[in-house]
Parts: structure tokens; sequence; C-alpha cells
């Protein structure tokens, strides 16, 4: 009989139990743990996080990967400063680790993909372009380069529902080819308020290849308060081609380039988002056989590149799109047609 009434006594109080004391027993998760701020390092107050952060340095991670050297060129800090600031973020940045395939699996379900309103360029690059990707696309001129780059900034601006990624678009123009005009046609054969879709793309004029980085660094800070979804480079190496000339500058040319485009896919990952940069070519005079264009930028820009696409003119107006590069999908190409409207089947 004292048993049972042992048990009786502890059932009741198990019932009686409310929720509020459930809760004041349970533990702490690592969810309650504030991530730790720039302001929490060593010997860094508010004017030095404020110098960071204008920088481009939001989190301790990307402080964490950074040169001593490169840190003080773009913070304008002393040496001395950088090292202990990254000292001092290695320690307390998530660096983060190894992952199950099946873990990175299920972070790509996060990739959004950018229709391009032409079925066979779609079917090309497995259903549209990327975000997370830095895409790169070249032809000799007259290959329609340009006409993709507006066009993908148009459809840029589409819902979700209809392919595009109701996004704004980040254009950095090297030679002065970018003209709302032609958003404005292209706009109008989708049935879409050309003043709606012009001031969702953001247009800036790069006048030497160091100006052209600095836009990008223009970008991270206006991405603050914008849905980022595109960045179009149009063109990519037409700076660099000019500026760097002979083989005595070769070395110094694609160590900025291999920056530049390293940069610009930082966007493409923080922000989810898909770059597009177009690329100049040039011929190759002691080629016997095959086809002479070869691309500027070198193995460089070549690794860099998650996709590319090389452009030619064909008969009766079309243009030719194949796929040189990809790290899941095979080579192909297609055909399409560069119209009053936009691009078209």
């Amino acid at each position: 009989m004292a048993t049972k009434s042992k048990k009786k006594a502890k059932t009741e109080l198990e019932n009686n139990e409310s929720p509020a004391d459930e809760a004041s027993v349970m533990m702490p998760t690592e969810e309650e743990v504030p991530e730790p701020l720039i302001e929490d390092l060593p010997g860094v107050g508010p004017a030095t996080a404020e110098k960071l952060r204008e920088a481009g340095f939001d989190d301790l991670l990307a402080l964490a990967v950074m040169s001593p050297g490169d840190l003080a060129d773009q913070a304008e800090l002393g040496e001395a400063v950088a090292t202990k600031i990254i000292g001092g973020a290695k320690k307390m940045a998530n660096i983060g680790g190894f992952v199950s395939g099946g873990a990175l699996l299920e972070r790509r379900r996060e990739v959004l993909k950018l229709t391009s309103k032409v079925e066979s360029i779609d079917d090309l690059l497995g259903g549209g372009f990327e975000t997370q990707a830095l895409v790169e696309v070249y032809g000799a001129f007259g290959s329609g380069k340009t006409q993709i780059g507006h066009q993908l900034a148009v459809n840029c601006t589409l819902p979700l529902e209809e392919g595009g990624f109701d996004g704004d678009v980040f254009y950095i123009d090297t030679e002065d080819t970018f003209r709302p005009e032609r958003i404005t046609q292209m706009a109008r054969g989708h049935g879409l308020d050309p003043e709606q879709v012009l001031s969702r793309i953001h247009v800036a004029r790069a006048y030497n290849s160091a100006h052209q980085m600095l836009l990008v660094d223009e970008i991270k800070r206006m991405s603050k308060g914008l849905n980022v979804k595109m960045i179009i480079v149009d063109s990519l190496t037409s700076h660099f081609r000019a500026e760097f000339i002979g083989r005595g500058m070769l070395a110094n040319r694609q160590q900025k380039l291999n920056r530049h485009l390293k940069d610009l896919k930082q966007l493409a990952d923080v922000n989810n988002a898909l770059v597009l940069v177009t690329n100049q070519v040039h011929s190759k005079p002691d080629a016997m056989w095959g086809d002479p264009t070869k691309t500027v930028g070198g193995h460089v820009l070549a690794h860099a590149s998650t996709f590319r696409l090389y452009l030619r003119k064909a008969k009766g107006g079309r243009r030719i799109a194949r796929l040189v590069d990809s790290p899941n999908l095979p080579d192909g190409e297609c055909v399409y047609q560069v119209t009053q409207e936009g691009l078209r089947d």
C-alpha cells in the first residue's frame, strides 16, 4: 500500500508541473550564444570597426583570411594593427570545416537559376544561369556578348515564378556600351515597365583597371540595403589589356586580375548572386588548324570561371552559343537570335 501511495503522489507531482517549470530547467542551446562582432576583437574600437566595415569587412571570417599587407591597404591601417586584428579574428572566427557531400548537396538547393528566355540556352546551361557562379561570355566583336548582358539584366528583375531573381543588378561598364534604350526595348518585349526595370539596374563607368576594382568595393558597400542578385562586368579585360603591355608586365596583370575575380566571386557567394563577365578575344596567327580565337586573361580567368560560353556569328543573323567549360554539364552548343525585343529562339 505504501508503494502505491508513493507512486500516486509522484504522478500527481509530475502532472502539476507547469511548462514554466520545465523551461526553467532547460539548458541553453548553442543558438543562444551570440556571434562575436568586430568590436570584440582585441584593440578594435568604434573608429577602427567603422574603417573595417567601410572597407567591406563585416564579419570575422573575412578578416581571418586576409594578409596583413592587404588588410592594411584596404582599411587604411598600420600593418602591425592589421596583424593583431587578423590574429584575433583567426582565434574567434568560426572557420568552418569539412562537411559531408549530402550536406553540401542540401546547401546547393539554395542556388537559383535565371532564365534567358531562350529555351535552347537554358537547356544548354541545365535550366539557366545559376547563382553563386561566375559566368564568362567571350567572342569576337559583334558576337552578342553585350546583348546577353542587357537581356539578363532585364530578366533579373522578373519575379521568381517567371524565372527571374526579383533582384537588383550592378553593371560595371568598361567600354561605354551600356544603353538604357536597349534595356527599354527588351523590357517592352517582355511586357515590363521600362522605368521600373531601369530603376533596379545600377550602372557605373570604369575608366581604368584600378577604378574597375574599386567599383567592386562600392558594390559591397551599396549591397547592404539592396537585394543584389546580379553583377555584370562588360568587359572584364578591356582595361587590363590596354594598361599592362608586354611580357614584362604579364605577371602583375594576372595577379591583379586574379584578385579582381576573387572579389567578384565573393560577392556571388555572399549575396547568392550571379556574376556575368564578358571577355575579349584575340587571334593566334600561328594556328594552322582549328579555331585561332583565343581569350584574353589566360589560365587565371579560365580557372576562375564556373561556366564559359563562346559566342560566334552564324548565317542569317543567327548566333551560336557553345558551352566550353562547366563543372557538371557536358559541352554543347545552341542557336539563337538577337531581335529588337531581345534574345529569342
